[in-house]
């Protein structure tokens, strides 16, 4: 039986510097050569993955974006899209303005990948998130003589961050709609919240089923850390969440392993992970 290996990012692989341990990139790109089909999913972009997990070897396409996109890591691939109807996009940018919200916003315009924002609306934790990404040239900051431009293009992802007493009463207003794949928790590294609004079928569970029939993979191990990747344990055979997550998802895992900072994941695959018999799909 061939099995899939897939690991969030934040806090599950990555450690409180947004990066991967020696130790684990060593264990997990060694059992990567022997034949371990094994990649991440993540809410971050392929670009800031790529950052934060340079040096790991993936030889299978990764999940980006909470699932909105499948991409080959090496040729930059899209091997799977999710994008917003102009109906769904008008209605959600109709409920940012009732309250007063102003996100980022993730399109193709023209065909190029932007991250598109007002910068009258930007608060610390966004000044923080745009720190941490400087040299990244999807950034398109608007002045307010081009604000109709915010929601041009194709778009994908919205993230709204701020305080919880802002973003909550979006997040009531949005998650119940069919059409839609609302987020909301608390950023890992700071103290504010976040609300990501995705078009439905933009979550990690189906990105790793249809990853699972594209390598014809038999079962499922997942890893995590927040409540956002419950939807990917509900769909694993087996689910572990590392010692520093959320109770609730303790709750719902398999088992619960050691921390991010002590190499959980690595140290799990290391003694539980079996390869396939055959190498590579």
């Amino acid at each position: 039986m061939k099995t899939l290996y897939v690991t969030d990012l934040d806090g599950t692989l990555l450690n409180t510097d947004e990066r991967i341990n020696e130790y684990s990139k060593d264990i997990i790109n060694g059992l990567v050569e022997k034949g371990l089909l094994f990649t991440y999913a993540t809410a971050r972009s392929s670009i800031s993955a790529a950052v934060a997990a340079r040096g790991l070897s993936t030889k299978i396409p990764i999940i980006a974006y909470n699932g909105a996109f499948i991409i080959e890591p090496l040729s930059g691939k899209v091997l799977l899209s999710s994008f917003f109807t102009e109906g769904q996009k008008e209605y959600v940018s109709s409920v940012f303005r009732e309250y007063n919200i102003s996100p980022l916003v993730y399109a193709y315009v023209d065909g190029i990948e932007k991250v598109t924002w007002r910068t009258v609306t930007e608060n610390d934790g966004i000044r923080d998130y745009l720190n941490r990404r400087k040299g990244d040239k999807r950034m398109n900051p608007l002045t307010e003589e081009r604000a109709g431009e915010l929601y041009k293009g194709d778009n994908f992802y919205y993230t709204c961050i701020g305080s919880r007493e802002e973003l909550f009463p979006v997040y009531e207003a949005l998650k119940d709609n069919e059409e839609l794949n609302c987020l909301f928790h608390p950023e890992i590294y700071r103290e504010e919240y976040w609300c990501e609004v995705l078009p439905k079928k933009a979550t990690k569970a189906n990105a790793i089923k249809e990853l699972k029939k594209l390598w014809n993979c038999d079962r499922i191990v997942s890893f995590g850390d927040g409540i956002n990747d419950l939807p990917m344990f509900e769909i694993s055979d087996e689910c572990y969440a590392v010692e520093n997550a959320v109770e609730e998802l303790k709750r719902a895992a398999t088992g619960v392993i050691e921390s991010n900072i002590n190499d959980g994941v690595a140290k799990w695959l290391l003694q539980n992970a079996v390869l396939p018999v055959s190498g590579h799909a």
